[in-house]
């Protein structure tokens, strides 16, 4: 493997890692819940603001909740592609 190869696979490493260290924290439903996502786009941790529940209706929780995860979702995807694209270019000269 050239030192092109090797160095381009550390960098790769180094990404993945800095995306796993990265938080992405969501709120929705103006406080009812919160979402909190890593750059490898798998849910940590999910709050819900116990005061705000309204038994009467789930239906809002579960919709906070829904948005909470599909825009927390959306922006690490955001990160992720953004830290990943420079690497991205260069993958096809190791022969993946």
């Amino acid at each position: 493997m050239a030192f092109n190869q090797v160095k381009m696979l550390n960098d790769l490493r180094k990404a993945q890692k800095e995306l796993k260290r990265e938080k992405i924290v969501v709120e929705a439903g103006d406080g009812l819940v919160e979402v909190t996502i890593n750059g490898e786009l798998k849910i940590e941790n999910v709050t819900i603001d116990a005061k705000m529940v309204d038994l009467d209706d789930i239906e809002e929780l579960e919709t906070a909740i829904q948005n909470a995860v599909r825009d927390g979702m959306a922006k690490a995807q955001e990160i992720a592609a953004e830290k990943m694209k420079p690497l991205m270019g260069g993958l096809g000269n190791l022969g993946l």
